[in-house]
């Protein structure tokens, strides 16, 4: 049986289930093609304001790739570069750059293509039990140049280095201490704390959100700010979002934003 995407959404908040429960929900090439495009779906939807990600059940954000199939998917390599380029970096590319915040919630294992995933969210949650690396120096094939950046912007090339030439499996501790992730709390309060952190940016004005993540990113780039830039960082005095957090303010009472 194939894996999927599972969505839902309610009150600002959509959650994004990987589900591949046989094994581990390792994500298949139809799982990929679905990320890619729930994402571009809630790319272009303006009445979200948080994505929640997590795995089926409470053993695996998700195990990797389905090396299963890879005999077949990446059996040339005009295959392979249509897998890991088409398929898998065009997924994570839409993850990075979705103008939504995204937040991982992470039970168990988190590993190769799962620890991928994960790097490109914004924040990440873990259990206390979870496990992270990508050990597939021990498969012989490196990892896709195109599915390294969001784990390069994250932690830098000395502990993407560490991941991938020992291979080694990181506790949630060790993966907190070499910042892959943002925080961690106890197993059985990962989704709790997800939705609540969800909740948290949710009730925050959404556009300032969106722009939050977009001049994070253009930071990112080694090239000053135009004088465009610099006027458009202040988008925001034309917005009734900022209106409202002032009037609310001043009111002494909690701001009711639009996304306008």
């Amino acid at each position: 049986m194939k894996g999927r995407i599972v969505f839902s959404s309610g009150d600002g908040v959509a959650t994004l289930v990987l589900s591949n429960p046989g094994k581990l929900n390792a994500i298949d090439s139809a799982m990929w093609i679905a990320l890619h495009e729930t994402f571009e779906g809630i790319a272009a939807d303006d009445g979200l304001r948080c994505v929640i990600l997590r795995g089926d059940g409470d053993k695996a954000f998700a195990a990797g790739g389905d090396i299963e199939e890879f005999l077949t998917v990446r059996a040339t390599v005009d295959d392979a570069l249509h897998y890991h380029d088409g398929l898998v970096a065009a997924a994570l590319d839409a993850i990075r750059a979705c103008p939504v915040p995204t937040v991982a919630a992470i039970q168990g294992a988190c590993v190769g293509g799962g620890l991928e995933i994960a790097g490109c969210c914004d924040l990440r949650i873990a259990g206390e039990s979870a496990r992270f690396g990508a050990p597939i120096n021990r498969l012989g094939f490196s990892m896709y140049p195109g599915e390294m950046a969001g784990l390069l912007d994250l932690v830098g090339p000395a502990v993407l280095l560490e991941i991938l030439l020992e291979g080694r499996i990181l506790t949630a501790r060790e993966a907190l201490q070499k910042g892959l992730l943002t925080r961690i709390v106890d197993d059985e309060k990962v989704i709790d704390e997800a939705q609540a952190s969800a909740a948290r940016i949710a009730a925050g004005a959404p556009l300032v959100a969106r722009w939050h993540k977009q001049w994070v990113h253009r930071l990112m780039r080694d090239k000053p700010l135009g004088a465009d830039e610099k006027r458009a960082a202040f988008a925001f005095l034309d917005t009734a979002d900022y209106r409202e957090g002032l009037e609310a303010f001043f009111a002494k009472r909690p701001p009711r934003f639009t996304g306008r």
